[in-house]
C-alpha cells in the first residue's frame, strides 16, 4: 500500500493501542488522524448514508488550510440536499428541504467541487455518482472512477486507504459499548477482513448517530476495531432521508410486467426507483387482490405471455439477496411475501438508505426480527465466489431486477454513460447482477427501461439501434421490459432478439427502428411487427390500467411518503409544468386554460404562496398552476 514516507505505519500503532481514543470535537479527532497517519491522508468514506460527516468536514478543513496535507478522497453516492431550478420549485422545493434536509451537514468537499472551489492538494475519487447531479462538473467527471461494486474492496486497497470514516450505531457505555456498521456494511467490512489478515493498513474511525437503527450479525463490531469514536450530542443529526418519487400508469405497467416474471419461492434483488416500487407494489396486489392483478396483466399482455406468467399469490413467498436494502423490501416483508429464510435472514444486503419511516420502521423492531435482515459484505451479495456452494443453494430461481437508460435492438444496456462520454451515475452492481444471473441455475436479470424520454419539448426513443458507451453487452443479453412488455432476449438469435426489442418500443419509432434493422441486413427484408406489438402507445397503457387506478388501487404513492397530502397533489401538477415549459406552444396553452377556466384548491395555492399574488410573475405563476390542475 503507498503511503507517505514520513508516515507511522497506521496498523502498527492501532495494534499497539488496544484502548479506542473517544472524542466530543470533530476537529480534535482530524488532528489525531493526522498526528497518526501524516500528512497524506487516503480518506475512504461509505456509499451513500454511511459517511461519517462531521469527521470528513474536520479532515477537509485541515486540508484546505493546509496545502502541505495532500487530501485524497475515495468514495461513491456523495448524498447532496435536493436543489430547485425556478421559482416555482423553490416555493414547493425550500419547505421540504427544510423539513426533511434541515439538519443534515453538508458535505465540504461536495460543495467546493460543486462551485469550483476545491483546492489542487485535494482529490475527490468517486465510483458512482448521485445519477445526473454531476453531468455538468469537469472535474467530477474526470476524478470519476468506473468499477463493478464488487471489486471496490480491492479498489479500496490499490488506492492506499489509510483511513475510513464511517457513521455507526451505538449500543452500551464504555468498555462494553459495541458499534454497528448499520447502513453501509458494504465495503467496509471486506476491508475489516483484508486488515484482519494483515493485507490492507488503515485506521477505522466512527461518528455515533442517534437515528441509526442497530443492525446485528456482519454489521456488529466492538469498540477495539475503532481507533477513535467521535461521540457527540452535539455532533448528532438527522439522517438523510430522499423522498419517494410519485409512480405514474407508465411505471406501473413496467411494474405489472415484472411482477408475472417472479417465481414463488424464489431470489429476489431489486434496486431503487419507481420501477421498483411499482413492481413491489404489484407483487403485493398479486398476493392480497389477485384479481385485480390478474386483470392488470390480461390488460397489458399479449396472450402469448400469459400462458407462462406468474400470477398465482405466493404461498413459499421469496427471500432477498441484494446489494441494497430498499426500503420496498420491508412493504414485501409486511405483506407476508418475504418471508422465506435462509440462515434465519429473509434478507441479505450490503448498504441502505430511504425515507425517515424506513429508518424509525427498523430502529423500532424487536431485535429478533430486525435480525431477519442481516447487512452482509458487497462481496457476499454481488458474487458467488466466498461459500458459493450455500450461495448457489439459496438463491434459487433469482431474479435481478436493475434499471438501464437505454437498450439496443440487439440486447445491449448503456446504464451509466451520455454518448459524450460523461457519467451519470455509474455501473455499481448491474453488471454483477447479470453475470449471476448467468451463473446461476434458473436466474435470470431483468432490466428495466423507459420506452422514452422527454427533453425540451423532444421525444425520443430509449430503445436504440446502437449506442456508443454499453454496460451491459450484447453476449450477456437477457430479459428487458419496458412499459410495453417483455423482451426475453436470453439464447436467442439476433434477428430474434431485434424482433422481440421491437415489441417493447413504443410505436411513434417501431418503423423507423425496423427499417435500420432491415438496412443492416439483420431482419428479413419481409418482416413486419406482429399487429399487437403496433399499438404501444401512452393512450393503451391508460386505457389498461385506469380502471384500477380509478379503484384507488394504484396511488401515486403506495408505498408511504414524506410529503404532506397537499404536496403529494402538488407533484404531479408541478410535473406537468415543467412538461409544459419546454414548449412555448404547450406553455401557452396551459395557461389560456387557467386564465379561463380557473380551478379551486386553495390549499394548493397557499403551499406555494400564490393564494394572493403579489406581483405580475405571482399572478403568472397562479394562472399556469390553475392551468396544470385542471390538467391533472
Amino acid at each position: 500500500m503507498r503511503r507517505h514516507t514520513d508516515s507511522p505505519d497506521a496498523a502498527a500503532i492501532r495494534r499497539s493501542s488496544p484502548l479506542t481514543r473517544i472524542f466530543r470535537n470533530a476537529g480534535d479527532l482530524a488532528g489525531f488522524i493526522l498526528g497518526t497517519v501524516g500528512h497524506d491522508i487516503v480518506l475512504g468514506l461509505p456509499l451513500g448514508l454511511g459517511k461519517a460527516n462531521d469527521i470528513a468536514n474536520a479532515i477537509y478543513a485541515r486540508a484546505a488550510a493546509d496545502p502541505s496535507i495532500r487530501l485524497r478522497i475515495f468514495s461513491a453516492l456523495t448524498l447532496e440536499k435536493p436543489s430547485y431550478h425556478n421559482e416555482v420549485e423553490r416555493r414547493f422545493l425550500e419547505p421540504v428541504i427544510e423539513r426533511l434536509f434541515g439538519g443534515y451537514p453538508e458535505l465540504a468537499y461536495a460543495k467546493a467541487l460543486r462551485h469550483g472551489g476545491l483546492p489542487s492538494n485535494i482529490e475527490v475519487n468517486e465510483f458512482f455518482f448521485l445519477a445526473g447531479r454531476w453531468l455538468g462538473n469537469p472535474r467530477a467527471q474526470q476524478d470519476y472512477i468506473s468499477a463493478n461494486y464488487s471489486h471496490v474492496a480491492r479498489l479500496v486497497d490499490h488506492r492506499g486507504i489509510n483511513v475510513i470514516a464511517q457513521l455507526v450505531a451505538k449500543r452500551g457505555e464504555g468498555d462494553a459499548a459495541r458499534y454497528s456498521l448499520s447502513c453501509n456494511t458494504d465495503i467496509t467490512v471486506d476491508s475489516l477482513r483484508q486488515r484482519a489478515g494483515g493485507k490492507a493498513s488503515f485506521l477505522l474511525v466512527g461518528q455515533v448517530n442517534s437515528e441509526l437503527p442497530f443492525m446485528p450479525g456482519e454489521a456488529e463490531f466492538p469498540a477495539s476495531e475503532f481507533a477513535a469514536i467521535l461521540d457527540d450530542p452535539t455532533t448528532d443529526f438527522p439522517l438523510f432521508a430522499p423522498p419517494k418519487e410519485p409512480i405514474g400508469l407508465a411505471e406501473y405497467a413496467t411494474g405489472f410486467h415484472i411482477a408475472r416474471l417472479i417465481p414463488d419461492g424464489g431470489t429476489l434483488q431489486i434496486g431503487i426507483g419507481q420501477e421498483g416500487d411499482a413492481a413491489v407494489h404489484a407483487l403485493i396486489l398479486r398476493h392480497k387482490e389477485n384479481t385485480a392483478f390478474r386483470e392488470a396483466t390480461a390488460a397489458l399482455c399479449p396472450s402469448d405471455q400469459l400462458k407462462s406468467a406468474e400470477v398465482a399469490p405466493f404461498t413459499d413467498g421469496l427471500y432477498a439477496a441484494t446489494e441494497m436494502l430498499v426500503d420496498s423490501l420491508l412493504n414485501l416483508y409486511a405483506a407476508g411475501i418475504l418471508k422465506r429464510e435462509v440462515g434465519g435472514a429473509v434478507a441479505n444486503a450490503g448498504f441502505f438508505v430511504g425515507p425517515k419511516a424506513f429508518y424509525k420502521t427498523l430502529r423500532e423492531m424487536p431485535d429478533a426480527e430486525r435480525a431477519k435482515f442481516q447487512m452482509r459484505a458487497i462481496t457476499f451479495t454481488n458474487a458467488l465466489y466466498g461459500d458459493e456452494t450455500a450461495k448457489r443453494a439459496a438463491r434459487v430461481k433469482a431474479r435481478f431486477i436493475n434499471n438501464t437508460m437505454m437498450a439496443t435492438l440487439l440486447g445491449e444496456a448503456a446504464s451509466d454513460t451520455l454518448e459524450d462520454g460523461r457519467v451519470v451515475s455509474g455501473v455499481g452492481g448491474q453488471h454483477d447482477f447479470v453475470e449471476q444471473a448467468f451463473a446461476l441455475n434458473g436466474a435470470r436479470s431483468i432490466l428495466t427501461v423507459k420506452a422514452t424520454r422527454s427533453s425540451r419539448g423532444k421525444i425520443t426513443s430509449n430503445i436504440r439501434w446502437s449506442v456508443p458507451h454499453i454496460t451491459v453487452p450484447r453476449h450477456m443479453r437477457d430479459i428487458i421490459v419496458s412499459e410495453f412488455g417483455v423482451a426475453d432476449l436470453r439464447g436467442k438469435s439476433d434477428a430474434e432478439c431485434i424482433a422481440a426489442m421491437l415489441n417493447i418500443a413504443d410505436s411513434r419509432f417501431q418503423p423507423e427502428l425496423l427499417r435500420t434493422a432491415k438496412a443492416a441486413g439483420k431482419l428479413p427484408l419481409r418482416y413486419e411487427i406482429p399487429a399487437e406489438h403496433r399499438n404501444n402507445t401512452p393512450e393503451r397503457i391508460v386505457a389498461a390500467l385506469k380502471p384500477l387506478q380509478e379503484r384507488r388501487l394504484l396511488p401515486l404513492f403506495p408505498l408511504g411518503t414524506d410529503f404532506t397530502p397537499v404536496e403529494q397533489r402538488l407533484v404531479p401538477i408541478l410535473a406537468r409544468m415543467a412538461d409544459a415549459s419546454q414548449s412555448a406552444r404547450e406553455l401557452a396553452a396551459l395557461g389560456l386554460k387557467g386564465l379561463f377556466h380557473r380551478h379551486q384548491d386553495p390549499e394548493a395555492l397557499a403551499r406555494l404562496g400564490l393564494d394572493r399574488p403579489r406581483s405580475l410573475a405571482d399572478r403568472l405563476y397562479r394562472i399556469l398552476l390553475q392551468g396544470a390542475l385542471l390538467d391533472s
